[in-house]
């Protein structure tokens, strides 16, 4: 097949384009480039530089073409924007989310060459078709897998994309970086959201949503303990980036009205936790809603999933989870499973 390869320096992506390579396939190596100068210039350095060496090395040595794409104003209009705005009104937005959605494997599928048979990138994630039905799952990484992030792409997308990596686990990509002697095997792998880079979230924010002052409530006591510098650089359940000693603390509610936000000491308190909320702006993989009402889901990127019943409430569904959690915010995506098949997911409106 013609296929079109998504390459980013790293390591996962790497391994992927020669994988495909290997099998025979005509594979043509893309770079986006979606970082943003205004932030750059003003917060810091964004490795793209470095991505771009690592690429280029990759390429060569595997005897790939390369292009380069720029997304800049697309991934301003679909995911900055949007994560901005989220920011503002408090909610807790996933721009991760929305640049496999959008971006990647949206505005990229109408840059290229309509004779690309397959788009393929280094995601952790498997697909399936059966009688005509593109299918999700997890890959046997349960910490790498990254359905999570793939959670919003339609039967359109699914049908144009391959995930060379899906049945692969971390050390066994890493083991396949050595044996093409790759110049990245070493590299380590990124931590931050695709258009930041370096540059660290809170800097972000500040940057386009400025500071404001006010104060940190003990939720249990009602007193002043401290002051924060804007309500939106907290999301609910958070417990890092406090700057409070005498904790842990962790953050259990905010008024965004009164710029207001409440912590507490203890995390699994029947009033500060829910085991209920609402989603909205559901994305069923499918096509329909699922069938099977007895789910698994993430509320968050990682291995942890939580029992739960969904129940259709007008354009809205809610979720009953198995146990309580304080960490549910507004704006955050839930991710439901039946086993390891990804069904979709939906954004979290407000607690019920």
């Amino acid at each position: 097949m013609k296929i079109a390869v998504l390459v980013s320096g790293g390591v996962d992506s790497s391994v992927a384009l020669r994988l495909l390579k290997e099998e025979g396939h005509d594979v043509t190596a893309f770079y986006l480039k979606i970082w943003l100068e205004d932030e750059l210039s003003s917060l810091g350095t964004c490795p793209w530089e470095e991505d771009l060496q690592y690429v280029h090395a990759v390429c060569e040595q595997a005897g790939v073409p390369l292009e380069i794409i720029s997304l800049q104003q697309e991934y301003w209009q679909e995911v900055v924007r949007h994560t901005i705005a989220e920011v503002k009104a408090g909610r807790t937005p996933n721009p991760d989310i929305l640049c496999n959605q959008r971006v990647k494997f949206g505005a990229f599928f109408k840059k290229i060459d309509n004779s690309f048979d397959k788009i393929a990138s280094g995601h952790y994630a498997q697909l399936a078709c059966e009688d005509g039905i593109y299918k999700l799952h997890a890959t046997p990484d349960l910490v790498k897998d990254q359905t999570y992030f793939l959670s919003f792409l339609t039967q359109e997308q699914l049908a144009r994309l391959v995930f060379p990596l899906g049945h692969l686990t971390k050390p066994e990509v890493r083991a396949y970086a050595q044996k093409f002697d790759l110049p990245n095997k070493l590299r380590k792998d990124s931590q931050g959201i695709c258009f930041l880079g370096k540059i660290k979230f809170d800097e972000f924010v500040k940057f386009h949503c400025g500071s404001q002052p006010g104060p940190l409530i003990d939720y249990d006591t009602g007193k002043v303990v401290g002051e924060h510098q804007g309500f939106w650089y907290y999301t609910i359940g958070q417990r890092q980036g406090i700057g409070l000693s005498g904790g842990p603390w962790y953050v259990v509610k905010k008024d965004t009205h009164e710029n207001k936000v409440f912590i507490s000491r203890t995390y699994y308190a029947p009033e500060k936790s829910r085991s209920t909320f609402l989603i909205g702006s559901c994305n069923w993989i499918s096509g329909v809603f699922p069938e099977q009402k007895r789910l698994e889901v993430k509320l968050r990127h990682g291995a942890e999933r939580v029992g739960c019943t969904l129940v259709q409430q007008g354009t809205g569904v809610n979720v009953v989870l198995d146990e309580r959690d304080q960490g549910i915010a507004p704006g955050q995506y839930a991710v439901f499973y039946d086993n390891n098949l990804c069904l979709g997911a939906g954004v979290i409106q407000e607690h019920v």
